[in-house]
C-alpha cells in the first residue's frame, strides 16, 4: 500500500526536461511510482488531487547558517515554508563545533563571534541552543531526529583553530604539532559525517572582540593541508570566502582557491557573485577562477542570487554599512558621540569619499542614500516620513541626501529603519544575470538563511524566483528554474538520490500553484528566543512540502512533523570529483 498518492500533478522533475502530468506514489519516504493519470492503481492511505498544481523536487539551499536556529526552530523557517527541504550549513568558516572541553569559555567566544559576524541574536544563541557538545559528531547527534528539514554541515576552520590554538588562533600560526592536531580533529569530524571544509579570509569577518576571525590568520600551507584532508573522505567539498568575493578577485586569491580545489580534488564554492551591469568587468574577472581551476584539475563554482534580497539598514545597530572602510569606527561610537560625528560635514564628506573608493567593493552600492526609503520611525519629528524616499525629503529641506538621512536618524536616536533601494534593478543587469546563469561555473544560492536575521531575508529566493520566471521577467522557463533550485545544487553537493522526481529517490517534494507562487514582503517579527527580532516573509502559492514523504508544510502552515535527517558525508553524499 502507498503511504500517499499525488494525482494529476504537473511534474517538473528537476532534470530540466519538459514537464508532464502524472500521478506520483510515495511509500516509506521514497517515490515508488510515477505514471500517467489513473495508471497508479495501488491503494493509498491518503491521496490528493493536484490538478493544475506543479510538483517539483524539494529545493536545495547550498548556503545557509541554520547551525544554531535548528535547535529552537527545527522547521528552518522561513526556508521550509518556501519549499526548501535540504539546507547546507556550517559555511564561511563558522560552526558551533568542535568546542574544546578544557576551555568552557570557548562556547561564549563562539556565540559572540556568531552574533557579530553572522548577525545572530546573542540572546537567542545563549537561550535557544543546548551547547551540550564538544566534538563535531556530538553536535550532529544533538540535531539528529529533531529537525524537519534535511541538513548537512561543513566544518568551520575558525572552530578548528580555536579548539587547538586557543587565543593564539587570533594572530598566531600553528606549530607542526598543532597543525597535526587540527588535521586529526578535522578527520574526526569528517568521519562523523561533516561535509567538508569551510573557511574565510574575508576582510569583513571579525569576531565578537572586533578582531579578524581565526581563519583569516591562516597561511596557504595550512589551508592546503586541510584541503588535502578533504580529499581523503568520500562525498566532500570545500566552501571558501576571500576578500575579493565582494568585488573582484586578486590574482593571489584566484591562485589560492585553485590550489585548494585541486589539492582536494573536490569542488569549491564561494559566494556571492554580485551581478551589476554598471560594473561589467566584475563577472568575467570572477569567473576566471573557474576557468583556471579546470586547467589545474579543480572546480570552482560561484553562488549568485536570482533575486534582489530585501535588506534593512540602520545607523544605530551593526549592519552592512559598518563594513564600509572607515565607517565602522564612527558607527561603533556611543549614540550621542555617533550623532555628533555624523552631523559634522567634514566627517560625512570623508565617509562618502571612502564609500565610493575601490576598497569599498560591492558596498559602494549601499551609499546611494537618496534612493533609501524610510521605514519605521520613533519620534514626533519624523511623523509621516515612513515610506518616503530620502531624496524627496532632502529636496524639501534643502539638504544633501546623506545629511538629510542623518538628521532623520538623529531625531530617532539612531533607531530609524532604512530600506536601501537597489541600484542594479535595471533591464541591463537582469539580462546580464540571465546570461551569467548559463555559465557552467555559476549556481543559484547564497541566501545566508539563518544569519543577519534582522537585516536581510534571503530565504524566500526560491519562491520569488519561480514566481518571477512564471509571471514576471520570465528570464528562464519553469523546468529550468526548477532544475536550478534542485538538481543543480544536489549534483554539486553530491546528494544521493535527491534533487529529482524519479522512482527510488527520496520523496522530498514541493507542490505549488503556478498562478500564485511568490514571496510576501519582508516584515520584522519578534519570535526568536528572548523575543529577539528577525525578518520573515510569507510563502504564497506553496500548497504542500514533504520531507522524506512526510508533510511538513500545508498552505504555508507548519504541520509539526520533524522527518528531516542530518545528512552525513559518504552515507548521504557521494564524491563529486574534479579529476575526471
Amino acid at each position: 500500500m502507498l503511504d500517499h498518492l499525488i494525482k494529476g500533478a504537473t511534474v517538473a522533475d528537476g532534470t530540466g526536461a519538459p514537464s508532464y502530468v502524472a500521478d506520483v506514489g510515495i511509500r516509506d519516504g521514497r517515490i515508488v511510482a510515477i505514471g500517467e493519470p489513473g495508471t497508479v492503481t495501488e491503494p493509498a492511505r491518503s491521496a490528493e488531487d493536484a490538478t493544475g498544481l506543479v510538483l517539483a523536487p524539494g529545493f536545495v539551499d547550498p548556503h545557509t547558517h541554520y547551525d544554531a536556529q535548528l535547535f529552537w526552530d527545527p522547521y528552518a523557517t522561513p526556508s521550509m515554508n518556501h519549499g526548501v527541504t535540504t539546507v547546507a550549513g556550517g559555511n564561511c568558516g563558522f560552526t558551533l563545533a568542535p568546542l574544546n572541553p578544557d576551555r568552557p569559555g570557548d562556547a561564549d567566544y563562539t556565540r559572540r563571534m556568531m552574533s557579530r559576524v553572522e548577525g545572530m541574536s546573542l540572546v537567542a544563541l545563549e537561550q535557544g541552543a543546548p551547547w551540550n557538545w564538544h566534538g563535531f559528531g556530538e553536535y550532529l547527534d544533538a540535531l539528529e531526529g529533531r529537525i524537519a528539514v534535511n541538513a548537512g554541515f561543513m566544518v568551520g576552520h575558525c572552530a578548528l583553530r580555536r579548539h587547538v590554538m586557543g587565543e593564539d588562533a587570533i594572530g598566531g600560526q600553528p606549530t607542526p604539532a598543532q597543525l597535526e592536531e587540527m588535521l586529526r580533529l578535522f578527520h574526526e569530524a569528517m568521519d562523523a559525517g561533516a561535509w567538508g571544509l569551510s573557511t574565510t579570509q574575508s576582510s569583513t569577518h571579525s569576531d565578537g572582540d572586533g578582531q579578524p576571525v581565526a581563519s583569516r590568520h591562516a597561511k596557504p600551507e595550512e589551508l592546503l593541508a586541510l584541503s588535502r584532508a578533504v580529499g581523503e573522505h568520500e562525498g566532500t567539498q570545500i566552501e571558501a570566502i576571500v576578500a575579493g568575493c565582494l568585488d573582484q578577485f586578486a590574482d593571489e586569491e584566484i591562485d589560492l582557491l585553485v590550489e585548494m580545489s585541486a589539492a582536494a580534488g573536490r569542488p569549491l564554492n564561494w559566494n556571492v557573485l554580485t551581478i551589476d551591469a554598471a560594473v561589467p568587468e566584475r563577472v568575467p574577472r570572477q569567473l576566471q577562477a573557474g576557468e583556471r581551476a579546470r586547467k589545474a584539475g579543480g572546480r570552482i563554482v560561484a553562488l549568485t542570487m536570482p533575486i534582489l534580497t530585501p535588506m534593512n539598514m540602520s545607523l544605530g545597530t551593526f549592519c552592512a554599512l559598518n563594513l564600509i572602510p572607515g565607517w565602522g569606527d564612527i558607527l561603533g561610537l556611543p549614540i550621542p558621540e555617533r550623532i555628533a560625528k555624523l552631523r559634522d560635514p567634514d566627517v560625512r564628506a570623508e565617509m562618502l569619499r571612502r564609500a565610493s573608493s575601490p576598497e569599498a567593493g560591492v558596498f559602494r552600492r549601499l551609499t546611494h542614500f537618496g534612493r533609501y526609503v524610510i521605514g519605521d520611525t520613533y519620534s514626533a519629528a519624523n511623523a509621516g516620513l515612513t515610506g518616503r524616499v530620502v531624496r524627496d525629503i532632502a529636496a524639501e529641506r534643502g539638504q544633501e541626501d546623506f545629511a538629510a538621512l542623518v538628521e532623520i536618524c538623529a531625531a530617532d536616536e539612531m533607531r530609524t529603519v532604512l530600506w536601501p533601494m537597489p541600484t542594479d534593478n535595471d533591464p541591463a543587469s537582469w539580462e546580464l544575470r540571465r546570461r551569467t546563469w548559463e555559465h557552467e561555473d555559476v549556481m543559484l544560492g547564497g541566501s545566508d538563511a539563518g544569519a543577519h536575521l534582522d537585516r536581510m531575508c534571503g530565504a524566500p529566493y526560491t519562491t520569488r524566483f519561480i514566481g518571477d520566471c512564471l509571471r514576471g521577467r520570465k528570464l528562464v522557463g519553469l523546468e529550468r528554474a526548477v532544475r536550478m533550485l534542485t538538481d543543480d545544487p544536489a549534483r554539486l553537493l553530491g546528494l544521493r538520490e535527491r534533487g529529482r522526481i524519479a522512482e527510488g529517490y527520496h520523496a522530498d517534494l514541493v507542490l505549488f500553484d503556478p498562478e500564485r507562487i511568490d514571496a510576501g514582503q519582508a516584515r520584522l517579527v519578534h519570535d526568536l528566543p528572548g523575543d529577539s527580532p528577525r525578518l520573515d516573509s510569507r510563502a504564497m502559492g506553496i500548497v504542500s512540502v514533504r520531507v522524506g514523504g512526510t508533510e511538513t508544510i500545508r498552505d504555508d502552515e507548519i504541520t509539526g512533523a520533524v522527518p528531516g535527517r542530518v545528512l552525513r558525508s559518504g552515507r548521504d553524499t557521494e564524491t563529486v570529483s574534479t579529476r575526471g
